[in-house]
């Protein structure tokens, strides 16, 4: 039997993993989801794993079954691809996040329909398949045991194409923000794998960084704690996930630098209290950004923020605020997106009203797709382009990187915070995204921070 699994891509993101000048391949990570897909599979059936960001599809391959992931904005994309196979008569299997919220959608083009994990009824899938006999839909009865992971076979993979390895070692996260898909999926639960299995994989990746996919890997302190002891021997770099809460204990923060910490992405979202409450966001206390962020330095962990631009309080003035906050608490490094409602969240629900684009292949985070409160589409769209354009303007680059070399371990982690921040500047200019500046109508005005956070405006003299 020969199955092929396929990560589709669509617009400017196809083969952006071939880029050179753009640096394509400093954010591609071993596909962990079709790896653990791969990983469920019987021994006796060949398995070709396509990654439409690195590879063309090979539409003419021997395949006795398709299964395509996606996320929203790559629906359309892999409804695409389906159609093509199912017209040769291959059997297509479609699974991920889009999927699994809108199965009765997503079965429309397709076979068959993977709502939620995977590993527990691949197999079943694949032993229908081969009976000729799919069933519509499958899902699991109980989460799948993380303990019964088998390794991911690297080997299906060109690992040239990607600049490291991905582990993941919790899966989920036990937070509520209205409009986290990833918390919905796994209905507000965190699970976590056995440490001497994470130990294991570990050990066989060949680089000295690697990524910890995890979402909140911090979540669990106890677990964390015996994590990064186990981590310390190995004396290896990594980045992963976590609130800022990790650096509330000095204790646990200097252990996460001792087994290899070197950056976290953070979700700081907005610099206002009332936005964070309005996405159920409270654990995120802004007065304390900064204090948080200094002691992460201390350890020579670098902080790259998650902002996102549209909340229900933003108006014009948000752009030039977030902008100059980012330089005032000396991020490393920001991905910006625009807040973007997707099914299977309670903010996609409660914002149906609002909509005003229902083309799945827009709810990419770098798109309005609906009525923002205080802002017209157009000023959300051009601020969020201009705080991108500007954070990563080469004189911003620079003093970023001269600031990381002083902190522990900046001399050898350097080229890694190099690569990111010259490949944001590389898709910037390579995709001509600019922007400007909607909050240029209060030129008069002087932007204060508050204690809080929120954006104090004093009129200028």
């Amino acid at each position: 039997m020969n199955i092929l699994l396929i990560a589709p891509a669509s617009g400017k993101w196809r083969q952006v993993g071939r880029a050179k000048i753009a640096n394509g391949k400093t954010f591609r990570f071993s596909l962990l989801s079709l790896l653990s897909i791969a990983a469920a599979t019987p021994k006796d059936v060949n398995i070709r794993i396509v990654d439409e960001q690195c590879e063309d599809i090979p539409w003419d391959a021997k395949a006795d079954l398709v299964g395509i992931t996606c996320m929203t904005a790559l629906a359309p994309r892999a409804y695409e691809i389906a159609a093509r196979f199912r017209a040769r008569g291959a059997p297509v299997v479609l699974g991920g996040m889009h999927p699994t919220f809108r199965w009765v959608e997503a079965l429309e083009h397709a076979d068959a329909v993977v709502a939620g994990e995977a590993e527990g009824v691949w197999p079943q899938v694949i032993d229908d398949a081969r009976h000729g006999a799919l069933q519509g839909v499958y899902r699991t009865d109980k989460p799948f045991d993380l303990g019964e992971l088998n390794l991911p076979p690297y080997h299906l993979l060109d690992l040239n194409r990607y600049s490291t390895y991905a582990v993941q070692a919790t899966r989920g996260c036990d937070r509520k923000c209205s409009f986290c898909s990833i918390s919905a999926f796994h209905q507000h639960t965190q699970r976590r794998r056995p440490i001497e299995s994470i130990i294991e994989e570990v050990k066989r990746i060949p680089n000295r960084m690697f990524l910890l996919v995890d979402d909140n890997l911090t979540a669990d302190r106890d677990y964390a704690a015996a994590l990064f002891e186990a981590l310390v021997p190995l004396k290896k770099y990594w980045v992963t996930q976590s609130t800022l809460a990790i650096a509330d204990d000095p204790a646990f923060l200097q252990l996460a630098s001792r087994a290899g910490c070197t950056g976290l992405f953070v979700g700081l979202e907005t610099f206002a209290e009332s936005n964070l409450h309005s996405v159920e966001k409270d654990f995120n206390h802004v007065e304390q950004y900064r204090e948080a962020i200094d002691r992460l330095h201390a350890h020579g962990i670098g902080v790259e923020a998650g902002i996102v631009f549209g909340f229900e309080h933003d108006d014009p003035r948000v752009f030039a605020h977030t902008l100059a906050m980012l330089d005032h608490l000396h991020i490393d490094a920001i991905q910006a997106s625009i807040f973007t409602p997707l099914p299977g969240t309670s903010a996609y629900e409660s914002m149906k009203p609002r909509l005003l684009d229902r083309n799945w292949g827009h709810y990419d985070f770098h798109h309005v797709v609906y009525q923002p409160n205080h802002l017209t589409p157009e000023a959300l769209q051009a601020g969020h382009d201009w705080v991108t354009r500007q954070f990563y303007q080469p004189w911003r680059i620079a003093r970023r990187l001269g600031r990381w070399a002083m902190q522990p371990h900046g001399a050898a982690t350097l080229p890694y915070a190099a690569a990111i921040n010259l490949a944001y500047l590389g898709r910037i200019r390579t995709w001509g995204i600019k922007g400007w500046d909607p909050g240029l109508e209060y030129k008069n005005d002087r932007f204060i921070s508050g204690s809080d956070g929120k954006i104090v405006v004093t009129q200028a003299a």
